[in-house]
């Protein structure tokens, strides 16, 4: 890729290239990353990582974290080994397929895996002209394997966080209860009154907990977006400016 940009995201603190066409990391991969409950010490693996937005906001939030980032389009997973030199961290991408999973992610295990999954079904949306944008928003892998990839890559009672459009969450909640168990689910809703547009959602492997859904999160005050931000409710401005976590209540 030749037509890079350089974004900054959590104040600052995290930079990344990312192609001036094609799919770009955004509000979602911030929310991924601070909806992830990872503690020092620990490992973590994102499935479809992009450029590294995600895993890298999360290593700026917890320290002494290792991540691993598995991405199938070369480009992109060459622009976040990029990103993870010139930001020092320690995460390693794999480039490769989840549904055929490397022989260097086969035989590990991590203490919580995550993922953006593509928002559309292909055969239900139009494609995109970039191929790259058109690959991450649509592509062919059916959500319930990206459940499966997860379930098998996350250790004994570790979580598993999806962020997802709500079109699709009765296939996704579906895939989970069949391999996960203390469900919890966070709506984003953008403004008071509104309808959600996307969803957290977070699994255990071997928990035993009851389904939970949760009040959820509201993004933005008033009615009217400012582009400077001011709009974004305190606990959002927290996350995305400061680098907050965004816990799942309980």
């Amino acid at each position: 890729m030749d037509d890079l940009t350089h974004t900054d995201f959590l104040g600052g603190r995290v930079q990344a290239w990312q192609p001036a066409r094609g799919y770009r990391a955004g509000v979602d991969a911030v929310l991924l990353a601070a909806s992830v409950d990872a503690a020092p010490g620990q490992s973590v693996l994102e499935l479809g990582c992009g450029v590294g937005v995600a895993s890298l906001c999360l290593l700026s939030r917890v320290e002494g974290l290792r991540a691993c980032g598995l991405e199938i389009q070369d480009a992109y997973a060459d622009l976040a080994r990029r990103n993870a030199q010139e930001a020092g961290a320690d995460f390693e991408v794999v480039t490769g397929d989840l549904t055929a999973m490397p022989a260097t992610l086969r035989e590990r295990q991590f203490d919580h895996v995550f993922a953006n999954p593509p928002y559309f079904k292909r055969d239900a949306s139009v494609a995109a002209a970039d191929p790259g944008r058109d690959m991450a928003l649509g592509g062919d892998t059916p959500i319930e394997l990206w459940v499966e990839a997860a379930a098998k890559r996350v250790r004994p009672k570790g979580t598993v966080t999806f962020i997802q459009r709500v079109e699709r969450l009765p296939e996704l909640l579906c895939a989970m209860q069949a391999r996960l168990g203390s469900l919890q689910l966070m709506p984003i809703t953008p403004r008071q009154g509104r309808e959600s547009q996307l969803f957290l959602i977070r699994g255990r492997k071997g928990g035993r907990a009851g389904f939970r859904l949760h009040a959820g999160i509201l993004m933005h005050e008033g009615e009217t977006h400012q582009r400077n931000g001011e709009s974004y409710t305190s606990e959002i401005l927290a996350v995305l400016r400061e680098g907050a976590a965004l816990p799942f209540p309980g």
